[in-house]
């Protein structure tokens, strides 16, 4: 039996991709083994966001050919796509798959086996018009599913490679997307997260005129996905991956809550609380606009846990430019904030620009928002003391010398029960928590991050 090991780098689209290509293996008679075991086939699913993501890109596909050097060495993904021509000449390379060509990872191996001969399999992205067809049929010991629906990015942020690494939006049918999910329900899973490189722009190839109405984003696609996944029996929880600001109207919010087994939790991407920084970034909204928008999650949804993606350091941002984001996120108040420093990626207009702000200005200015992006998050949490919360549970977890049956609320705040406490052994608490979705009180917080729940079961 042939094994094969897999390294996903990226996003989670790539997680999503790099599951679906190890099952696709699976059905193919490959044994999948960890990627630091010796394998036949090494897969590594790239990512290309930045200079960074190359590199690290560039040094797994190394060392999956130093672990063994007869193995077959597969680059997949985002940095094939920008850079196949340097990797065309590296020689740890055997195949290399453009993104849209992942769903044929078999066949290209079967190809490559029958001929001997080095393979590239690319296409121009810019020119794809469908969503590949790649999908989960198994959903593994997970309770939750990444169900990619969309690919491809319109908006040219002028930091961003991605619209050249994803090219244009493509979404995947509502029958295809629900005929995958109802799959995944039938064998016990309870929970899927619609994500995509931009999930907003879901289903805009097909929308006259563009997507954008009046300032707003259409949602009506999305929308009516969402709603069609709702009806899928077996699916209790519906979490959205990142959404466009703009995409947070009335309109759909209000028909949002309409929805419960959406859950409370929106991820909508900031990336700067200062609008200067913001319009040099090519971001297509203002510090007001974005605000308001988290008014109309709060007044829908008054425990709305709203998270957001922060880059600091971005070309020319100055100190004021910087007290002003810092000011703006504490205003907000986020549940989480993902803080990233500005990484130069070249082919982006970003990277020309003056002013490149030094790595040590990064640094403090990342630690600084960290410093108040854990504050915030503990805040949240502690609301929920007392409270009787829905528990997703997923796992067993070993904690201060202690063992907890832990999962997450719809908030996507993690909670965990002593099941010692409970009278409970690891085994039992599997067979009767385990994938289900119950109902119990908070009695305090453990550390910063794990809501405690009461321990009379």
């Amino acid at each position: 039996m042939p094994r094969a090991a897999f390294h996903n780098l990226g996003c989670k689209v790539n997680a999503y991709e790099t599951e679906a290509m190890e099952q696709q293996l699976k059905k193919r008679g490959y044994e999948i083994v960890p990627f630091d075991a010796e394998a036949d086939v090494y897969v590594v699913n790239t990512c290309s966001v930045t200079n960074i993501a190359d590199r690290k890109s560039r040094q797994m596909l190394h060392r999956a050919k130093k672990k063994n050097p007869q193995a077959l060495v597969v680059a997949v993904g985002c940095y094939v796509q920008v850079a196949s021509q340097e990797l065309a000449k590296d020689s740890s390379v055997d195949i290399i798959i453009g993104n849209n060509r992942k769903g044929e990872l078999a066949d290209i191996l079967e190809e490559y086996r029958r001929t001997g001969a080095g393979t590239s399999c690319l296409e121009d992205i810019g020119k794809e018009q469908d969503c590949e067809d790649l999908r989960l049929e198994s959903r593994g010991t997970h309770t939750r599913a990444f169900i990619r629906v969309q690919d491809g990015c319109n908006q040219f942020c002028s930091y961003c490679i991605i619209p050249y690494a994803r090219g244009r939006v493509r979404s995947r049918s509502p029958q295809d997307v629900e005929e995958e999910i109802r799959g995944l329900a039938a064998q016990g899973c309870r929970e899927v997260v619609l994500t995509g490189i931009h999930l907003s722009s879901y289903g805009a190839e097909h929308m006259e005129g563009g997507p954008v109405r009046g300032g707003d984003w259409d949602h009506r696609e999305l929308l009516s996905l969402i709603q069609r996944i709702h009806g899928i029996s077996g699916i209790e929880r519906i979490r959205l991956g990142s959404l466009e600001p703009r995409i947070i109207t009335e309109a759909f919010v209000s028909a949002l809550g309409e929805l419960p087994k959406l859950c409370r939790h929106f991820h909508l991407s900031l990336q700067s609380g200062c609008d200067s920084v913001l319009c040099r970034m090519n971001r297509h909204y203002t510090t007001e606009d974005y605000a308001g928008r988290c008014r109309i999650l709060r007044e829908h949804f008054p425990d709305a846990a709203i998270t957001t993606d922060v880059i600091v350091g971005f070309p020319g941002e100055t100190g004021e430019e910087f007290a002003a984001t810092r000011k703006f996120v504490e205003d907000v108040h986020f549940y989480e904030m993902h803080v990233f420093k500005y990484s130069r990626r070249e082919g982006t207009r970003a990277a020309a620009m003056p002013d490149q702000i030094p790595e040590q200005v990064k640094g403090e200015r990342s630690a600084a928002l960290l410093e108040l992006g854990a504050a915030m998050s503990r805040e949240f949490r502690e609301r929920f003391i007392g409270r009787t919360i829905s528990v997703l549970f997923e796992e067993t977890e070993e904690i201060g010398g202690r063992v907890y049956m832990t999962g997450y609320t719809p908030e996507y705040v993690k909670a965990g029960l002593d099941i010692e406490a409970a009278g409970l052994s690891a085994e039992e608490a599997a067979d009767r928590l385990g994938g289900n979705v119950i109902r119990m009180r908070t009695d305090a917080l453990l550390g910063d991050d794990l809501l405690l729940l009461e321990s009379v079961f």
